[in-house]
């Protein structure tokens, strides 16, 4: 599969713009721990963008050049499995992969989370 070439707009509903910024503020621990991997062209030289707005929801972490949407999942997704089954099938639909990783998995074993990311396919340059 080729890597997406030019640019790609995203629907995004813009009355989010503060929420977002409050998230980025904010930010929980393994979100910010994960983050230190991801930002300024960290990880594999791909630029991330943190709690991007995407129609109207906010994911936690979006590569622009893979397309990709990664969401660090704690506790509180436990009680919106029907939520997060909606937001993926949308973003899906827009031709985007969606990666979870537990918050635990983050906070205790980084380096694991890295590699698998590191061999996810929506991270393979020229498939």
């Amino acid at each position: 599969m080729q890597k997406p070439t030019g640019y790609f707009v995203l629907p995004f509903n813009p009355a989010l713009r503060e929420r977002a910024r409050e998230l980025r503020k904010a930010g929980n621990l393994p979100e910010v721990l994960f983050w230190k991997q991801l930002h300024k062209s960290q990880f594999k030289g791909y630029d991330f963008h943190r709690q991007k707005i995407i129609g109207n929801f906010i994911v936690d972490f979006y590569c622009q050049n893979c397309r990709a949407v990664i969401e660090v999942d704690g506790g509180s997704h436990k009680d919106k499995v029907e939520y997060d089954r909606e937001r993926d099938a949308f973003l899906t639909g827009l031709g985007l992969t969606v990666i979870h990783i537990d918050a635990d998995d983050v906070l205790n074993r980084l380096e694991n989370v890295m590699k698998m990311l590191h061999e996810h396919p929506a991270f393979q340059e020229g498939e």
